[in-house]
């Protein structure tokens, strides 16, 4: 038990080390950006990116979840299922290449086809990445994973503005995704170098194809309820207003990408070992959801209530429109916090089969209410409050599926978790509320100080009033870790 909480607060820290740094880069790169390059332009990039994720996930298969669950895979399997990877990324590679023409025709915009054939280098490079990265997650490598995030994710970052000052537009766009997927991929081959072989390698690719086939069928349905809604907006409400929805959503998914990305990927590699002890893992998730209920509830107040000031910092007056947008859709972040780990625990608990049907369910939910938003009432807030209705019923869904069939547990453990951090949460909403009045005579960025130090000390003093957690002990114990792990690091390296 010692090991494996080792290893969840080792490979958090290192993994949050390299989401917030990358944080960071992403929001001051962003932010320079938006000065210089319109809403459209957003737009139109927004429409590639969404596409070119779908033709990803064709090319990803749900390998990457099987080679980390799969504990028995040899060399020559692995070098088998990187072959087949290798093809298949060829293969959509070259078929988006090929299909960027009727992009930019159905969208009626010329700088799609060759933005999309830019773009088509990504799919190749991430697709031959999946067993290296998936072998650098099995063996836990969060130190090395994070490292290599940070320096590439900074490098394409500065090349992206320097192109952006020089007069690149919405080119300037373009070459983070494009120089990150390549790096990424040459980094990782060479930590873990696999043979290239001729042939298909379908007999490995059967070993893994029960695992790996429901999770397959889980991304496209869930790339297709997540991203539907872009897709539609730029085509029925105009690339300026995708602009604004797509800055809107973006900054919301930012807690998740940055909180709740920090622990998935160290979930699945190390409570996969648990994956006979549902017991034992249902216990180990529950701490879990605790922590992540404390942090996304009050954050979600916090967002709803610092909506405006963080879309003037952030992007500037010219952004004004989004605001409304990104104060519905941080209602759900709270949830969504939560929700975004369930995956790990269906991948842990060998049941991807449930994960396909839960998100089945949700694809159909997240549909209707994208549909309902754009076509019956035609507004962006009308689609915003849509999504969150749908994102809060596919909550409740996905957890009664987890529990009741993959776990075979009760969920009144589960919803306890929650107790405790909406009660800090209406608390940070009275004080908000409050402050209303008196925020509003400050400046934008003086309101925004005044409001986060108001909700840091509010959400602390309570979780250390409520003895919730001991959170200088807490602080303490990840840096003996990280101190730790570094020193074993830096003594293996020497031997």
């Amino acid at each position: 038990m010692s090991s494996v909480k080792k290893q969840l607060i080792s490979g958090v820290a290192y993994t949050a080390f390299s989401k917030y740094f990358g944080m960071g880069i992403s929001l001051l790169v962003t932010a320079i950006l938006a000065r210089l390059i319109s809403p459209s332009d957003f737009g139109i990039v927004a429409i590639a990116t969404v596409i070119i994720a779908f033709f990803g996930v064709l090319g990803d298969l749900g390998i990457a979840p099987a080679v980390i669950q799969k504990k028995e895979l040899s060399v020559k399997e692995l070098s088998d299922i990187f072959s087949f990877t290798l093809w298949i990324g060829l293969i959509i590679s070259i078929c988006f290449f090929s299909f960027s023409g009727a992009v930019a025709d159905y969208y009626k915009s010329s700088v799609l086809k060759p933005i999309c054939r830019l773009l088509s280098v990504i799919l190749f490079f991430n697709a031959a990445d999946i067993v290296p990265n998936a072998l650098l997650m099995k063996n836990k490598e969060f130190r090395f994973i994070a490292w290599r995030t940070v320096i590439i994710q900074f490098a394409g970052g500065t090349v992206s503005v320097i192109a952006a000052f020089s007069g690149a537009g919405l080119y300037a766009l373009l070459i983070n995704p494009i120089f990150s997927s390549i790096m990424v991929f040459v980094v990782s081959y060479m930590k873990y170098p696999q043979k290239v072989r001729s042939s298909w390698g379908l007999s490995s690719i059967k070993k893994i194809f029960s695992y790996s086939f429901y999770q397959f069928l889980f991304n496209i349905i869930n790339f297709f309820s997540r991203n539907l809604d872009k897709l539609l907006i730029g085509k029925y409400m105009g690339m300026s207003l995708l602009g604004y929805y797509e800055k809107s959503y973006r900054l919301m998914m930012l807690p998740l990408q940055n909180i709740t990305h920090v622990i998935t990927p160290v979930m699945h590699p190390v409570l996969s070992d648990f994956q006979k002890d549902l017991k034992h893992l249902s216990w180990s998730y529950l701490k879990i959801v605790k922590l992540l209920a404390f942090i996304g509830i009050p954050l979600s107040v916090f967002l709803w209530f610092t909506s405006q000031e963080i879309i003037l910092i952030v992007f500037g007056n010219q952004w004004m429109r989004a605001v409304p947008v990104f104060r519905i859709l941080s209602i759900t972040v709270g949830i969504q916090i939560v929700l975004s780990t369930s995956g790990s625990i269906f991948q842990a608990a060998n049941d991807t089969k449930t994960l396909f049907f839960s998100g089945l369910l949700s694809a159909v939910l997240n549909i209707a209410g994208i549909l309902t938003g754009i076509f019956i009432f035609g507004t962006l807030e009308a689609v915003a409050w849509c999504i969150c209705i749908a994102f809060i019923i596919n909550f409740i869904q996905s957890y009664i599926l987890l529990y009741r069939f993959t776990l075979s547990l009760s969920l009144v453990p589960f919803f306890r978790q929650f107790v405790s951090p909406l009660i800090l949460g209406c608390i940070l909403i009275l004080i908000f509320e409050i402050m209303q009045g008196f925020a509003a005579g400050c400046g934008t960025l003086l309101s925004f100080i005044i409001k986060g130090t108001v909700f840091f000390a509010v959400s602390l003093a309570y979780v250390q009033l409520t003895h919730t957690y001991n959170l200088r002990s807490v602080v303490l114990k990840i840096r003996d870790m990280i101190r730790g792990g570094m020193k074993k690091n830096s003594t293996g390296e020497k031997q």
